[in-house]
């Protein structure tokens, strides 16, 4: 199984739409992981599994606010694997039509 170390502005709306699944109400501290990178950082992150990747997911504060903004219907399926800050805001879009 491969294991990726995933920061805020890499996430997918796919593992995003797996964190917001699996943490409804946010995470806590009993789910927070904290490791050193190959850096020897120290690195805190949450989990998230797929069938063939675990996702560690680096905490912070701009991650809590997503995941609480999230919703799926925001992204066309094309977008599920594209990293979120490179999605053109839809809102923005939506404004300038």
């Amino acid at each position: 199984m491969k294991r990726i170390i995933v920061d805020y502005r890499k996430l997918t709306p796919e593992i995003l739409s797996l964190l917001v699944e699996k943490y409804p109400d946010g995470y806590d501290d009993d789910h927070v992981i904290t490791f050193k990178n190959a850096k020897n950082e120290t690195v805190e992150a949450v989990e998230v599994r797929t069938d063939d990747t675990i996702y560690l997911v680096k905490v912070s504060s701009r991650l809590e606010t997503t995941m609480a903004n999230f919703d799926e219907d925001d992204y066309d399926d094309a977008d599920f694997n594209e990293p979120i800050s490179e999605i053109p805001d839809r809102k923005k879009m939506d404004e300038e039509e």
